[in-house]
């Protein structure tokens, strides 16, 4: 743990607009400085630096915090990196109880990255030999420029494939990037076999992962990698590096279910979606993917299984909302995913329904209103009860007004009654003053 006496050192001795500049031209304007910001696209611009304040604040996306926050949104740095870099350009040691631990956990990471760019190029080479994987791409209408812009791979059916391509095939490290399997009596075998390969990036465009689809009829049909010192799939999405410009040009960003999803679409010309790496949506997830565009279209398939996800990805959203952003549901005919939609369809079909997705409030009033009778008065105040938590957590004050007054309208209670039986801080509603009487 770094001291935060020393964190609040370290921010009063540096210059955040200095710490800025080294990434962003900054213009000054008055008592502070303006950029157009790097977290969204915009044509004017809409990001301020305070140099009083040693602070940031976007008017147009939300982004906002000090130097260091600044450096672990734009870097990608974590915490402690981003503490380190600005420490070091003012020339601070950083006092840490066990200042070793750092560097030993750089050190353990630096093998199982390269050990995963070099299974992503074996598994590449496996895909160009392997007609059947080849012919199994072509089935589902990608092509080999799609294949090569994802990085698309194939695990050829063998118990040690990699052994191919690491020769120390007992080496610690490919256990620890997931990549092996340790079976009984310590004998090992690859985790992905007969399998095409979606290698997940970060930021950096470093490979953190996998993702495997069976060829065929077998079972798991996708398989993911383990969490690792590298991979926390709840942090990561499918796709995001590729989609970034896209996101910026559409400022939309549209949230699929599979690896497959996200290739497909990309192939008919829609660029700017992502997967959450067949887990369910996180509030992680949706912070970032509310710093990537002003909208974000949550796609699921029409089926059961799509409209619970689709309420884990409302649930995820509630602290995370912003009233300057659209956050919406697209629920596709039960027999579809979005693959199989735009394959049937096309792009334009897709892109309609992406345009008619239904918003956040709508959504969440329909989730609410289900299983409960309105017409009676039990069913009425089943509604508000269902609502209390949901509307104490959503941050956005014009949203929250805006579900009141529906909440009022569908339940019959004031809306000043549904403020006071939430919790909520009441409107401030101006009295109408009284006439001045005549004479």
């Amino acid at each position: 743990m770094i001291p935060e006496s020393f964190i609040q050192e370290l921010l009063a001795r540096i210059d955040i607009v200095d710490v800025i500049e080294r990434y962003l031209p900054l213009k000054k304007a008055g008592a502070n400085y303006v950029a157009c910001c790097p977290f969204h696209s915009e044509k004017s611009p809409s990001f301020s630096v305070s140099p009083s304040k040693q602070f940031y604040h976007c008017f147009g996306c939300g982004a906002h915090g000090s130097a260091i926050g600044f450096l672990m949104e734009y870097s990608g740095l974590g915490f402690v990196e981003a503490v380190e870099d600005l420490a070091g350009q003012i020339g601070l040691q950083v006092p840490q109880q066990r200042p070793d631990e750092r560097r030993q956990k750089a050190a353990e990471a630096a093998p199982l990255t390269e050990f995963m760019a070099r299974a992503a190029k074996y598994y590449r080479e496996q895909l160009k030999a392997s007609p059947k994987a080849i012919d199994y791409l072509k089935g589902r209408g990608l092509s080999g420029g799609i294949a090569a812009r994802f990085g698309l791979g194939y695990a050829p059916d063998g118990w040690q494939g990699l052994a191919a391509a690491f020769p120390d095939y007992q080496n610690k490290a490919l256990a620890d990037c997931g990549l092996v399997i340790e079976g009984e009596g310590g004998k090992r075998y690859d985790r992905f076999r007969d399998r095409i390969m979606f290698p997940i990036l970060d930021q950096r465009g470093n490979v953190i992962g996998f993702g495997g689809r069976v060829i065929g009829q077998g079972e798991p049909k996708y398989l993911n990698s383990p969490e690792t010192p590298l991979f926390e799939k709840g942090r990561e999405l499918y796709g995001l590096l590729q989609a970034r410009s896209a996101i910026r040009d559409e400022d939309c960003v549209i949230v699929v279910e599979g690896y497959m999803d996200v290739v497909a679409l990309a192939q008919h010309g829609i660029g700017n979606a992502v997967a959450t790496l067949g887990t369910a949506t996180t509030p992680t997830h949706v912070h970032k993917l509310l710093r990537q565009a002003d909208r974000v279209i949550f796609c699921f398939d029409g089926d059961n299984a799509g409209r619970k996800a689709a309420a884990r990805a409302l649930d995820a959203s509630l602290e995370h909302v912003v009233d300057n952003k659209t956050v919406a549901f697209l629920f596709l005919p039960p027999e579809d995913d979005p693959d199989s939609y735009v394959r049937a369809h096309g792009a334009d079909a897709f892109r309609k329904l992406g345009r008619q997705a239904m918003p956040l409030t709508d959504f969440l009033m329909q989730e609410l209103r289900a299983g409960k009778d309105l017409a009676t008065a039990e069913g009425r105040s089943q509604l508000v009860h269902a609502a209390k938590p949901l509307l104490g957590r959503l941050q956005a004050p014009l949203l929250r007004l805006q579900l009141v007054k529906l909440l009022a309208q569908a339940s019959g209670f004031s809306q000043a009654e549904i403020e006071s039986l939430c919790g909520l801080p009441a409107v401030v509603r101006k009295a109408v003053p009284a006439r001045s009487p005549r004479g």
